[in-house]
């Protein structure tokens, strides 16, 4: 199960070089399956078509740049996650990686609960007809009037990530007249090999309540004496885009840790346990994921070991994937707009998107693939840089590829594993609309997130 970090950034992983990149592959025109979509393919007429419909289609009817995302291969994922751990565990999915109407539907009819950390995508769950029950809310400062709309709505569990959230969700619960189901969020002083901005467990950052110095278990005490908690375990989330099990292997044997001192204290054993998510996806071929029933497995052997060397029955566990759901299943359809050649060093693509809808390459330095999908092309490969139409520097998207030589203005081109985190972190940033969401199915399409217009931009603009 040990799989080699991303190198998503440059703190706790690799860090490539300016320029650094892979020798061209042998066909420009393949798709790896492992980073696209289940149903892209290329047609006969070199075409890319997803869901059966080709992306000349798609942008002629819905415009560039656009999210295409791939329902069945939504649903199907879900479905993966759900079986992987049948019903002796819960599966949340991480609605921060992309929430919608549209996606919290797919998640109720799959089978999945659905995590939210904030008052917006509790409204976005609600509104869509996620049971409140099914719902866990997350974040390190929920404020007071998000807390009191998740308990009036009877959400199913609220994660309490400091001393303060503790008595301020006590108090809600007690003055609404209900016992509110908690957990509790501790840092375990895991390293991550990851990105230090996804990087969630060591003991230095914003998340949770340390487990070094006996804090956690301060914070179990003071939850098991207030009346408007019901306390039924213990969150511990190491991180995110992670190939290596043996974080969550040291996580799990010090949350354990603390369940045996909560019992041998308090005489309580408690009955769940969350792990999080964060597990990683394809973004190149050079990507090597875990499937969810081996990830399954190994989660439920590293718990029931830790928890039968500590004398605890194995309490029910809890995972949160988003990423590993939503990322692979849509691309981003871009138009190319100038083709820029540098001698001795690489030629700049500019398309009609960039940093506004993917913000992850200048933020954590994140690595894509990226493919002609307008015509096929048998040119020789070149070395490109695929960047956006801000005005910055950093405004990159794919940092170092190979597209066909013969790459021009008007041809379309995608990135592949964008259904995570790109319109969820989509700003307006030069006053740029954001791209609709598309999702395609069977041959046909439909708008589930439509395109910012103009006019939107100017009905926030009060004067």
């Amino acid at each position: 199960m040990s799989r080699s970090a991303h190198p998503a950034g440059p703190r706790h992983a690799d860090v490539l070089t300016e320029g650094h990149y892979s020798a061209p592959p042998a066909d420009l025109n393949a798709l790896d399956g492992k980073v696209w979509a289940r149903t892209v393919e290329r047609g006969a007429d070199g075409v890319v078509t997803v869901g059966g419909l080709p992306v000349t289609r798609l942008a002629e009817e819905f415009g560039t740049p656009a999210y295409i995302l791939d329902e069945s291969d939504f649903r199907a994922r879900a479905r993966a996650w759900r079986d992987a751990f049948g019903a002796g565990a819960d599966v949340f999915y991480a609605g921060k990686a992309f929430l919608s109407r549209a996606v919290v539907r797919w998640l109720h009819e799959e089978g999945l609960n659905l995590d939210v950390c904030s008052g917006g995508e509790l409204t976005t769950a609600l509104a869509a007809g996620m049971p409140a029950g099914r719902i866990a809310f997350h974040g390190n400062n929920k404020s007071t009037d998000e807390i009191e709309r998740a308990v009036a709505a009877g959400v199913g569990r609220i994660v309490l990530d400091s001393f303060q959230e503790i008595v301020r969700v006590a108090h809600i619960a007690d003055r609404l007249g209900v016992r509110q189901r908690v957990q509790i969020r501790v840092t375990v002083g895991v390293e991550a090999h990851t990105h230090e901005f996804i990087a969630t467990a060591h003991e230095d950052q914003k998340f949770g309540i340390a487990l070094a110095g006996g804090q956690a278990a301060e914070a179990v005490r003071r939850a098991l004496k207030l009346d408007g908690l019901e306390l039924i375990g213990i969150h511990s989330h190491i991180g995110s885009q992670i190939f290596d099990m043996a974080g969550f292997e040291v996580a799990a044997r010090r949350v354990v840790g603390l369940l045996a001192e909560v019992r041998d204290e308090h005489g309580v054993e408690l009955p769940e346990i969350d792990l999080g998510g964060g597990l990683g996806i394809a973004y190149t071929s050079d990507d090597d994921p875990s499937e969810p029933h081996e990830i399954a497995e190994a989660l439920r052997g590293i718990v029931g070991r830790e928890c039968a060397s500590a004398g605890l029955r194995t309490p029910r566990i809890s995972v949160e994937p988003g990423r590993a759901i939503a990322g692979p299943t849509a691309f981003t359809l871009y138009e190319v707009g100038t083709v820029k050649p540098l001698d001795g060093l690489r030629t700049y693509v500019s398309v009609d998107g960039g940093m506004s809808d993917n913000i992850r390459t200048a933020l954590y330095d994140a690595e894509y693939s990226v493919a002609l999908v307008s015509r096929a092309s048998d040119a020789e490969p070149l070395l490109v840089r695929v960047v956006g139409k801000h005005c910055e520097s950093g405004d990159i998207v794919v940092r170092d590829a190979f597209l066909p030589a013969d790459l021009a203005p008007g041809d379309l081109i995608a990135v592949p594993a964008t259904g995570a985190y790109c319109r969820s972190m989509a700003s307006n940033y030069n006053h740029v609309p954001r791209p609709p969401v598309v999702a395609v199915q069977d041959g046909s399409a439909r708008v589930i997130v439509r395109r910012e217009t103009e006019e939107d931009l100017l009905a926030l603009d009060v004067g």
